[in-house]
């Protein structure tokens, strides 16, 4: 690429496309960019016969996108027969990356997305097949003696640090939960409850689910304590393997680790201090997950069912009597998650009760939180927040509420979904690929999220207005992109996907695992002023960078290339959406 001549480059017509493909009655549009006029007919090339399925004229896009001039669209959405196909350029020698349309087209990377989250387990990682992190850990802030020994072991890394946080721990449990009890039918079983190799009659998705539940478990050792991080970013000592781990948090190297209380006030061990103003954002979404899982387990394991419907009492009265956030702690920096929203999680929590209580007490709470929360807690109305603000990134509580409330109250929950979506629509025509999101840090986690509220919505409304909206925002998310790259890690096989990932397991021992959905794209501003940030290798994607926003495949950039835990499981409702069953294997 960096070899073409300036007058060929000019000449050059880059096609993006969804490089995983597209279901059979999608709609299926490309974007072409170039510095020249983009003139000539542009064919859909079936790649088993060689012979063009379809021509299609370019559209132009009035809307550009950094330092190309022309851009124009393919409305391919009429070619419906299933094969594998690529699209070639007027007159020129040029054509897109292949892809498929297929019923079949997103089958089974549900499951890639949970092979990537048994990568980021803490205790026993079955990738590694290591046990690390075993001291977790001592306490401060808590009720007991700072320095107190409690059992916070497990749970999941939270992304290329060793930290975790039950900010994030949470969400990513009770997504899964969610995403199982919306398509029970469509997880494999291929690994037990360890994430060892071998079936164990449970879908792999419950037995990562109940990963996280048992580290919640343990973070809520008694009905009025909860925990809420383990580790901080002393952490960030460079790349190391999870079981030596060089950081010291005054106990030595590799050894304790520090377990901060939820008390729902400021915290902070040094001049960096949160702002807290309660624990419902934590209480709240982890009752969620504890009674989705009291509904589950019922079948499944009824003691252990019992557990979980007992803990999401507790969680949910705790959130009750300490409404407000409990923000993430830093140590020798200034980043941190700064969570300040807590009404849409205490929805969720309260209207999962009531489904599985039917106690009317339950349901009425749930709706004065929906109004509360409404589009307030929502990134989708605003142009920029700070880091994980207004997390969790979409709302499910109005979802879950939805099947329980008269007609009235149904319009108003569609409507806070409906709102967010007409809002980041209005962003998307402002530029050429049709994307929606503000490009703030970890911009493909609120991609993911709003392709699950323009899901959730259709599913309530049957509203389907919004359907070629949320194809490209899923499309931008496999290619169909300035960069041409998909956003996560071994997706699709044989394509452009993240590889130089910022993790030490990439770093280290140069294991590529599938699934992984990383940071994606940032406003440039935010690249230059984040610190200790540097490329280690000529940028690939340099000739699609702009002054506004941009993305590296590097190591060195953990603002765009750091695979996250959360991230990659607030994907899988919306990876399993578009897949079909998959079968045993």
């Amino acid at each position: 690429m960096f070899a073409i001549p300036a007058n060929a480059q000019e000449r050059e017509i880059h096609f993006r496309v969804n490089q995983v493909g597209y279901l059979p009655d999608d709609q299926k549009e490309a974007i072409l960019f170039s510095d020249k006029p983009i003139r000539g007919k542009v064919s859909l090339i079936d790649e088993k016969t060689g012979k063009a399925a379809g021509t299609f004229q370019p559209r132009k896009l009035l809307a550009g996108w950094g330092n190309f001039k022309y851009y124009s669209a393919i409305d391919f959405s009429s070619i419906k027969e299933e094969g594998q196909y690529h699209l070639k350029g007027p007159s020129q020698n040029y054509r897109s990356a292949s892809f498929s349309i297929s019923k079949t087209a997103y089958m089974g990377y549900q499951e890639n997305l949970l092979e990537f989250m048994r990568q980021q387990r803490c205790g026993y990682n079955p990738t590694l097949d290591m046990v690390c992190h075993a001291k977790d850990g001592r306490t401060f802030f808590g009720p007991m003696p700072d320095s107190t020994y409690v059992d916070v072991t497990g749970g999941w890394h939270d992304a290329g640090d060793q930290l975790k946080y039950l900010i994030t721990g949470s969400y990513a449990t009770a997504h899964m939960l969610k995403a199982f009890e919306m398509y029970p039918d469509r997880f494999d079983d291929q690994h037990n409850d360890l994430g060892q190799h071998g079936a164990n009659g449970i879908p792999d998705i419950l037995d990562e689910a109940k990963w996280g539940l048992d580290w919640i478990h343990k973070m809520h050792p008694a009905p009025d304590q909860l925990f809420h991080q383990v580790a901080d970013d002393r952490d960030h000592k460079g790349f190391k393997i999870p079981n030596q781990d060089n950081a010291d948090y005054g106990w030595g190297e590799n050894s304790y680790r520090v377990a901060y209380f939820a008390t729902g006030q400021p915290q902070g061990l040094q001049q960096y201090k949160s702002v807290a103003t309660g624990i419902a954002n934590l209480a709240g979404r982890s009752a969620a997950a504890m009674a989705i899982a009291a509904r589950i387990w019922k079948k499944i394991d009824p003691a252990f069912a019992a557990k979980c419907h007992q803990a999401a009492l507790s969680l949910y009265a705790l959130g009750r009597a300490q409404e407000g956030f409990q923000q993430g702690n830093s140590y020798g920096a200034p980043y941190r998650y700064n969570e300040e929203t807590w009404a849409d999680d205490m929805e969720w929590g309260a209207a999962e009760l009531y489904k599985l209580t039917l106690d009317e007490s339950y349901l009425n709470q749930a709706k004065v939180y929906a109004r509360k929360s409404n589009t307030i807690d929502s990134w989708t109305v605003k142009d920029t927040a700070a880091h994980y603000q207004l997390y969790p990134f979409v709302n499910l509580g109005h979802f879950v509420l939805h099947e329980f409330v008269d007609r009235n109250f149904k319009d108003t929950l569609e409507m806070y979904y409906r709102d967010g979506i007409e809002h980041t629509l209005s962003r998307a025509e402002k530029n050429p690929f049709h994307v929606g999101v503000p490009f703030i840090w970890c911009s493909n986690n609120l991609l993911t999220s709003l392709i699950t509220q323009t899901i959730l919505y259709e599913k309530m409304s049957g509203d389907l207005q919004f359907d070629s909206f949320l194809m490209a925002q899923r499309d931008w998310l496999f290619g169909r992109n300035p960069w041409g790259t998909s956003m996560f890690t071994g997706i699709p096989e044989g394509g452009e996907f993240p590889v130089e990932v910022h993790t030490s397991l990439y770093v280290l021992k140069g294991l590529e695992v599938k699934g992984g959905l990383v940071d994606g794209p940032v406003y440039a501003s935010i690249y230059n002023s984040l610190l200790g940030l540097k490329l280690e290798k000529t940028d690939k994607f340099s000739r699609f960078q702009n002054n506004h926003v941009v993305y590296h495949d590097d190591v060195g950039d953990y603002s765009t290339n750091e695979p996250t835990m959360d991230g990659t499981a607030g994907a899988i409702l919306m990876m399993t959406h578009f897949g079909n069953a998959t079968p045993n294997k």
